[in-house]
C-alpha cells in the first residue's frame, strides 16, 4: 500500500456553491468547510512521522470528513436511494434517519429512497416496492433495533443494479453494511464507470464485528459488548451459583474477536476467552481442558467467553459450506466445546454444572445505545457531506478521533483482527489469568 491508494475518487470538479454554513465564528480556530488535502495521519507516533521524514516518504493518511464549500450535486435535482444488506446490527435505523435528515434539513434533498431487503430490492422479480424516505417516514426508527428498510444476503447481478439506478434516474446510492455489501457498492460503482454515469456510491460501515480494516471503531459494536457485558454478568451469577459451576456464552465475531476481547474487559470475572485469532487445543497439558480443570479445582466455578469463529482448527473444514454472501460457514464452536466438556468431565467423574448461553440474535436486533446512536449520526452526515462534493466509491470511517473517508477497495483488501502480541489481547489476559496460548 501506499499514499496514491487512499485518495478517494470524485465524479468531478464540484461546482456548486453550498448554503451550509459550518460556523459562525471568524476566526482561524473555528471549524470550517474541509478540503480534500486535509488529511488524517494513520501512523500518528513521532517514531514513524521521523522514519517518514528521513526517508523523504509521504506517510499514509485518510481524506478528512466534513462539508465542502462546494458541491457537486445541486440539490433539487438529486434523488437518493438507501439500501441496507446484510445481518442486522444495532444502530442501522439510525443511520438510515441521520441520512434522510440531513439530505433534508441541510441540504434540501426531497427525493429519497428505501430500497427494501438490501441488494435484491433493485430487482421486479422479487415484489420489493421502493419507497419514499421523509423526515415523517422515519420518525422514532432509532428508538427500534434492526432495519426499516429490511435486509437480505447475497450476491446479485451488478449490471441489472446499475440498470434499475438508471431508471430511478438516482444521482447518490447509500450502502449500509459489511464487506460483503462494499464489494457489492465496488462494483456497482465499476459498472457506473464503464458506462460514463454521473451516480456516486457511499459506504457506511455496518460490522457488528468491529473487522473493517482502517477504521477504528464501527457503529453498532459498543451496543454489542455492552449488551453482552451484562449477559456475561448474569452467565457469572450461573456459574458461581453450583458447585464446579460452568458458563460458557458464545458471542459473535466471524473472524475477529473484539466483541469477546471487549465484553470480558467491560465484565472482569470472565476466566478464559477464545478467539478466532488465537486457535487453541483442547487436550493435552496446555490444552483448554486441562486449564478448566484447573480453575475448578481452585476455585470451584468457571466462565468462558468464546466467538462464533473460535476453536475453527479443531473440525474437519475440508467440505465447509458457504452462505449466501459467499462467506465460509462456520461450525458451531459453542455446541462442540460443550459436548467435548460434559465428555471429558463424564469420564474423569469430576462433577460440574454446564450452562451454556448464546444471545447473538438478541444482539444483533437490540436498538443501539445513546453513544453508538450518537455515532451513527455522525457518521451519516459525514457521508452525505462527501456525497453531495462528488465523492464517490468511497467509505466513511474515523480515525485517530477524525471522520474519515477511504477507498472501498482498501477497506475490504482484508479483514481487520486483534493482534495477539498487542495491547487489547495483553489487557485481557492480564483480566482472565488464562494462558497466553492453550497449545502443546
Amino acid at each position: 500500500m501506499n499514499h496514491e491508494d487512499f485518495i478517494v475518487k470524485t465524479l468531478g470538479k464540484p461546482t456548486l456553491k453550498s448554503t451550509l454554513k459550518p460556523s459562525s465564528l471568524f476566526n482561524d480556530d473555528s471549524f470550517a468547510f474541509v478540503e480534500s488535502e486535509d488529511r488524517v495521519i494513520m501512523e500518528a507516533s513521532l517514531k514513524h512521522y521521523l522514519q517518514c521524514k528521513e526517508k523523504d516518504e509521504i506517510p499514509i493518511s485518510f481524506e478528512k470528513a466534513g462539508p465542502h464549500k462546494h458541491l457537486f450535486f445541486k440539490p433539487d435535482n438529486t434523488r437518493v436511494a438507501i439500501v441496507t444488506c446484510g445481518g442486522l446490527c444495532p444502530g442501522v435505523n439510525d443511520v438510515i434517519q441521520s441520512l434522510v435528515n440531513q439530505l433534508f434539513y441541510r441540504y434540501r434533498v426531497n427525493h429519497i429512497i428505501g430500497i427494501q431487503y438490501g441488494f435484491e430490492g433493485f430487482f421486479k422479480k422479487y415484489n420489493h416496492p421502493v419507497v419514499e424516505l421523509t423526515p415523517k417516514s422515519i420518525d422514532k426508527i432509532h428508538l427500534f433495533g434492526g432495519t426499516l428498510l429490511g435486509s437480505s444476503r447475497g450476491k446479485q447481478d451488478i449490471k441489472q443494479i446499475v440498470d434499475r439506478l438508471c431508471e430511478l434516474d438516482i444521482n447518490i446510492l447509500f450502502c449500509i453494511g459489511g464487506d460483503g455489501t462494499l464489494r457489492g457498492a465496488h462494483a456497482i460503482h465499476r459498472e457506473i464507470v464503464k458506462r460514463n454515469l454521473l451516480i456516486a456510491v457511499a459506504g457506511i460501515p455496518k460490522t457488528i464485528d468491529n473487522d473493517i480494516s482502517f477504521i477504528d471503531k464501527s457503529f453498532g459494536f459498543e451496543t454489542a459488548f455492552a449488551i453482552a457485558g451484562d449477559i456475561i454478568r448474569s452467565a457469572h451469577n450461573e456459574a458461581i451459583g453450583a458447585w464446579n459451576g460452568i458458563a460458557l456464552v458464545k458471542l459473535m465475531g466471524r473472524n475477529s474477536g473484539f466483541i469477546a476481547a471487549n465484553s470480558a474487559l467491560a465484565m472482569q470475572e470472565v476466566n478464559f476467552v477464545l478467539i478466532p485469532e488465537d486457535p487453541f487445543e483442547l487436550q493435552g497439558s496446555k490444552g483448554f481442558l486441562k486449564a478448566l480443570r484447573t480453575r475448578l479445582e481452585n476455585r470451584h466455578h468457571a466462565l468462558v467467553v468464546i466467538a462464533e469463529g473460535a476453536g475453527q482448527n479443531l473440525f474437519d473444514n475440508k467440505n465447509a459450506e458457504k452462505d449466501a454472501s459467499g462467506n465460509l460457514l462456520n461450525k458451531d464452536i459453542g455446541l462442540f466445546l460443550k459436548q467435548k466438556i460434559s465428555q471429558e468431565f463424564h469420564k474423569t467423574n469430576l462433577p460440574y454444572t454446564l450452562k451454556y448461553i448464546d444471545p447473538s440474535y438478541i444482539i444483533r436486533s437490540a436498538p443501539a445505545n445513546a453513544n453508538d446512536s450518537k455515532f451513527c449520526g455522525l457518521l451519516a452526515r459525514n457521508a452525505v457531506h462527501a456525497a453531495m462534493a462528488g465523492k464517490t466509491d468511497f467509505v466513511v470511517g474515523h480515525w485517530n478521533d477524525h471522520f474519515t473517508l477511504i477507498p472501498i477497495p482498501i477497506a475490504v483488501s482484508e479483514t481487520k483482527k486483534i493482534d495477539v502480541g498487542g495491547e487489547l489481547w495483553w489487557n485481557v489476559l492480564e483480566s482472565t489469568g488464562q494462558l497466553a496460548k492453550m497449545r502443546n
